[in-house]
């Protein structure tokens, strides 16, 4: 009996040394939330960065620009994704951000397929947004009402939308989507639908419209003929320390390999292509 005591004492202690004195290596991780329309590109290069960084990981959430600049400016992820400057976002002190830019993403308006409109001109396109064109008919389309779906107000997307088409027109109350991937369901489900998506959430089964005769090409952007585009901008608190994980994912983000495979591969614009600029006021130079 006392050898029995002995032997489950032992055992305890060993488990207990052993517990103590090796720890699991769980790896390192931080989080990246914000824009939808840049959140494709992120969760794959994530995917990349991690199948070669063993045990490093990166979280990858949506929520809207917005919801990035947020959380990043209140030190609850070590990224905030953004479709627009942080000076453009009230609430967010600017000068406590610092803005790494990753790429460029161009924006088409997108319509269901019954509407039967492949091209509206600029002005066209603001009278629907503002709600002065009612019907398809009157721009050459079917004879039925046009639904207007709108991102949400935090929405970077919408902003870059409003502020490169709306011309400081009011836009139209119309019913309000969180997410991309919802608003390209919507569309493409209901007929007379109109929104806007970036390009990289278009597929073949909504109709993105042409402007002025100009298409939504990666190269129109590029060379600064279509006007609907904006900064992928991925926000830290301050520099990111260099031996930090946060550094080395911004780093391969950057890298040549990832701009000129996944960043191409995805529909987004490498900032390398770019033949123009824009400051956070919306003004557009030759670089």
């Amino acid at each position: 009996m006392k050898s029995k005591l002995m032997f489950c004492l032992f055992a305890v202690l060993t488990v207990f040394c052993l517990s103590s004195c090796y720890k699991i290596d769980k790896g390192k991780s931080i989080t990246a939330v914000g824009s939808s329309s840049l959140q494709p590109l992120v969760e794959t290069v994530a995917e990349n960065f991690s199948n070669i960084h063993l045990k490093k990981f990166i979280l990858v959430q949506g929520g809207g620009s917005g919801t990035g600049l947020a959380q990043v400016q209140s030190g609850a992820v070590q990224i905030g994704n953004s479709d627009m400057f942080a000076e453009e976002k009230s609430g967010i002190d600017a000068s406590k951000l610092v803005d790494h830019k990753v790429c460029v993403v161009g924006i088409a308006p997108v319509v269901n397929k019954y509407a039967n409109v492949k091209n509206l001109t600029l002005d066209q396109l603001r009278d629907i947004f503002s709600g002065q064109i009612l019907r398809w008919k009157e721009v050459g389309g079917r004879d039925i009402p046009i639904v207007l779906i709108n991102r949400a107000s935090g929405s970077g997307t919408r902003l870059t939308f409003e502020k490169c088409i709306m011309n400081g027109k009011p836009p139209h109350v119309a019913q309000e989507q969180d997410s991309s991937g919802m608003v390209r369901q919507i569309v493409k489900g209901t007929p007379g639908a109109i929104s806007y998506l970036a390009f990289s959430y278009i597929s073949g089964d909504v109709i993105k419209l042409n402007i002025d005769g100009i298409k939504p090409t990666k190269e129109n952007v590029a060379q600064g003929k279509w006007p609907i585009w904006s900064y992928e901008h991925m926000y830290t608190k301050g520099e990111p320390k260099p031996k930090s994980l946060t550094k080395e994912f911004l780093d391969y983000v950057t890298s040549f390999d990832v701009q000129n495979t996944i960043v191409n591969k995805l529909g987004y614009v490498p900032m390398t292509a770019m033949k123009v600029k824009r400051n956070a006021d919306g003004q557009v130079v030759e670089k």
